[in-house]
């Protein structure tokens, strides 16, 4: 069983969530279900599970009056052997998309308070957009969390490391102190690996059975064809084949020198008319990650965004791998890939890994085009610029963000390269990237 970090937070919610249900959202396959239905078998003396789509005629359940002593009884009917414990028991209900009356039950159930309530679903950005489907939101009695797929660290728990191998490799981190080049080198492997696998659960796991890229790939077929049925099922009927188009071409727009998001490259002398909509599903729908330009690196960055200017990225490396052929994972992990598609992938792993630590995800380039950061987060009211490399090599658009007074610190992430300082910047390797925001 893989392990997942939202078992910590489920952890912790379950000690102080007062009167709120929890809703977990997430991409479609990585893991949410499985995840909280291991945590409600483990810590609780009852659990009691709903999936409206394994079993839609459930939806029952809750068609009627939201009172909750009327739905725990129609679920005492309606599912055998389902018994309330009060104060010991878990209701976890699962693709709430089909059911939004579900949802909008949670501000009766916190009332309750007799069973703890979990719910989750995908899709759930984009499925309640019209007035007919939308329901009332539980505005006070609802918590969310984003569960995405594996990040590195969850993927190097799959692959063995324990919590002191990982704290070891932190520690070169936090004293600013050069990883000893053998690990330096299996942790760069194990990163590569990491590119060409993803996190995607069911990929993962296939991969780990006997390390076999063939399995994996496979698996990496079946979800992107998954994804594609969702686009065809969901997308409004005026925009199915654009959403489809625009994610389809995240191979061409990564390989770009300039990986700023171009309608044109999806149909040519297509504009945002056309095809903004399509994007806007895929972000909500997280297929897909949205990295917002900014004017300046000044804080606070939520003041200088560029809405019109922005780059798209694959929510896993692994389903971007999907859209190759197979011999682009050898490519990736021997390192022999070269050219802007190798640092379009190199910008998307970090992308993913930002996202994953819950960092906005915002870029700069200058007025000229001269330099570009590919990546501007902040902490402690400070800018700090990320400059994503996928070898070793010069950072002149580092070097002009660094000069500006209000800059303190950035980073220069890179492939094959070692923990180092010079100034206010920081070398690292790309894999040591996900634990500078750990606990941010």
């Amino acid at each position: 069983m893989l392990k997942r970090k939202i078992t910590r937070y489920l952890s912790w919610w379950k000690d102080n969530h007062g009167k709120e249900c929890l809703l977990v959202n997430g991409a479609r396959q990585v893991g949410k279900s499985y995840a909280i239905s291991h945590f409600g078998q483990e810590a609780y003396d009852q659990f009691i599970a709903i999936d409206f789509v394994k079993n839609p005629e459930l939806k029952s359940i809750f068609a009627r009056s939201l009172d909750a002593n009327e739905i725990y009884s129609r679920i005492t009917l309606s599912i055998p052997r389902a018994h309330v414990i009060p104060g010991k028991t878990l209701l976890f209900l699962d693709e709430l998309q089909e059911c939004p009356e579900a949802r909008s039950a949670f501000k009766y159930l916190a009332q309750d308070g007799r069973c703890d309530v979990i719910g989750s679903g995908s899709l759930l950005g984009v499925r309640f957009r019209s007035l007919n489907d939308a329901p009332s939101l539980p505005v006070g009695y609802e918590r969310q969390i984003t569960m995405g797929p594996l990040d590195f660290e969850e993927y190097l728990w799959g692959r063995g490391f324990d919590e002191q191998a990982i704290s070891t490799l932190q520690g070169f981190l936090e004293r600013e102190e050069a990883v000893p080049q053998a690990v330096n080198e299996r942790m760069s492997q194990l990163l590569r690996e990491h590119i060409a696998i993803g996190g995607m659960p069911a990929v993962v796991e296939a991969f780990l059975g006997g390390l076999d890229y063939g399995a994996a790939h496979d698996a990496q077929l079946m979800l992107h064809n998954l994804y594609l049925d969702d686009v065809a099922k969901y997308v409004p009927a005026t925009d199915r084949v654009k959403a489809r188009a625009c994610y389809l071409s995240l191979p061409r727009q990564l390989a770009k020198e300039n990986t700023k998001f171009q309608y044109s490259v999806v149909e040519k002398r297509a504009g945002a008319r056309k095809f903004e909509g399509s994007v806007d599903w895929l972000v909500g729908a997280e297929m897909a990650l949205s990295c917002r330009a900014v004017s300046t690196i000044s804080f606070p960055l939520a003041s200088y965004e560029d809405d019109s200017r922005f780059r798209l990225y694959a929510n896993d490396t692994g389903l971007l791998m999907a859209m190759f052929d197979f011999s682009m994972k050898e490519a990736v992990v021997n390192d022999t890939l070269s050219g802007p598609m190798k640092g379009g992938i190199y910008e998307n792993v970090a992308a993913c890994m930002l996202s994953r630590a819950g960092v906005p995800l915002r870029y700069w380039t200058s007025r000229n085009g001269n330099y570009e950061i590919e990546f501007v987060v902040e902490r402690a009211a400070s800018p700090i610029p990320i400059e994503v490399k996928a070898s070793r090599g010069s950072t002149a658009s580092l070097n002009a963000a660094l000069a500006n007074d209000n800059v303190r610190i950035g980073y220069k992430c890179a492939g094959g390269a070692n923990v180092g300082r010079d100034g206010k910047k920081i070398t690292l390797p790309l894999y040591l990237l996900p634990f500078v925001f750990k606990h941010a």
